[in-house]
Order: structure tokens, then C-alpha cells, then sequence
């Protein structure tokens, strides 16, 4: 299993975690990026957590290691349809997933996460790992 991967902020908080799933699956990727989005969530999760310079440090030396995707003109345009789509639907998802799914669309990757609400939104490639 190759390919091209955008990881959500719960694959990341399990390779936090050392979940050995999330470990193989990673070594089988040609390429992963983060979303910029995803390392917020996680800095806000780090800054309510007992040990916040201990969860800062590891998210900076995460950020240094890998590519994190930045928002862009192109990611805004592509969350504008997105939500669109999803209103219409009366599906809403949180707004920083929208976010996520833009970057991954924008980038043509498949994002990775493990939350069920990715499916509704229409021309994203999901995988669950």
C-alpha cells in the first residue's frame, strides 16, 4: 500500500501514542503531509494539557520532519464548495475538518483519519487506518 497520504489530527495523536498500526501503514506511504489545521489542533490541545512545553517540544520537532501543508487562496476556494455542498446536504461537519479536506482535495491526496465524517464529502479520497 502506497501512496500519497494527508494525515488528520487523530493519526497523528495516535502516532503520538505509538500505535503500531499507524507505524506500518506510514512505512508503506510514498509520501505524507499534515495540514496546517492539524498541528493547530494539536498546539491547542498542547496548550490545555498538563505537560504544555513537553507537548510544544514534540509538536516543533513533528512540524521540523515533515511538510506541513499551508491554507492558501486555492484551499479557501475548495472549503467554500465543500461547505456548500455539505449545507445543502444538511450534513455539516466541524469547520476545521472542512478545512482538512480542502488541503487534501487541493493536493489530490487521500486523507487518512479515522472519523466516519469524512464520507460525505463529495470527490475525497478517504482511507481509515
Amino acid at each position: 500500500m502506497n501512496g500519497r497520504y494527508l494525515l488528520d489530527t487523530n493519526i497523528i495523536i495516535a502516532l503520538f501514542a505509538e500505535d503500531p498500526s499507524i507505524h506500518e501503514q506510514i512505512s508503506h506511504a510514498s509520501e505524507v503531509f499534515i495540514p496546517c489545521i492539524a498541528i493547530g489542533e494539536l498546539y491547542f490541545g498542547a496548550y490545555k494539557s498538563q505537560q504544555v512545553k513537553e507537548n510544544i517540544n514534540r509538536i516543533d520537532k513533528f512540524t521540523l520532519n515533515n511538510t506541513v501543508l499551508a491554507c492558501n487562496a486555492e484551499t479557501a476556494k475548495l472549503y467554500g464548495r465543500i461547505k456548500r455542498h455539505l449545507k445543502e446536504k444538511g450534513q455539516l461537519i466541524p469547520e476545521n475538518d472542512i478545512w482538512i479536506a480542502a488541503s487534501a482535495q487541493q493536493y489530490e491526496l487521500t486523507l487518512v483519519t479515522r472519523d466516519t465524517h469524512f464520507d460525505v464529502i463529495k470527490d475525497l479520497k478517504v482511507k481509515a487506518w
